[in-house]
């Protein structure tokens, strides 16, 4: 299973956001990584821009190129503001809104979560972090899996909502309402950028 295993931090600093949850190396350090992180020149080329973007939406979602770059032309295919599109097909992956439910704590442990068949989606497994919800599912903890210390943890600690989501906690069950809109993924990208880069 591909994914991203490299040191995180680093990841956090070259962006200056924290990508992967809190960091408390974003507060120590406030420049990029690397022998040159505190010289560095801030002057970047409009395509250094492009792909800083593009890379930033690939760490904070973590897909790798392939797995990003099918799901930019699926979502160039679809009518509509294709950046936006992009954004939500992201958001629609079950491992992203099994963070966004609360039942895990990081996208990784929501990954995770549902590699392990932990999570049920309309009463059945399903253990493919990239599967595409669609409005009406049902997305729920496995009943034996709720006891795991992470969930119940990530459970007691989460309290926020969104409203493309709506959230039982008591019996760990989520539903997938519909597509977010735009203005309602709280994630800091410009996804322009992202197409403008694809679109060279």
């Amino acid at each position: 299973m591909a994914r991203y295993r490299g040191p995180k931090q680093k990841i956090a600093r070259r962006f200056k956001e924290p990508i992967f949850g809190p960091s408390k190396a974003l507060e120590r350090k406030p420049y990029p990584p690397g022998q040159h992180g505190r010289g560095r020149r801030q002057k970047e080329s409009e395509y250094a821009v492009q792909l800083k973007e593009k890379q930033k939406a690939k760490y904070t979602y973590g897909l790798l190129e392939r797995q990003f770059r099918n799901l930019f032309e699926k979502a160039s295919r679809k009518k509509g503001v294709t950046g936006e599109n992009l954004l939500k097909f992201l958001e629609a992956r079950l491992d992203n809104t099994v963070y966004r439910l609360g039942f895990a704590r990081t996208r990784r442990q929501a990954r995770q979560l549902v590699s392990h068949g932990h999570i049920l989606v309309n009463d059945q497994v399903v253990n493919i972090p990239s599967y595409q919800l669609r409005p009406g599912d049902i997305v729920a903890v496995r009943p034996r899996s709720r006891r795991v210390p992470a969930i119940v943890e990530s459970v007691q600690r989460s309290r926020r909502t969104y409203p493309w989501l709506e959230v039982d906690r008591d019996t760990m069950t989520g539903k997938f309402l519909d597509m977010p809109n735009r203005e309602d993924i709280p994630e800091n990208i410009r996804e322009q950028l992202i197409v403008e880069l694809y679109s060279k």
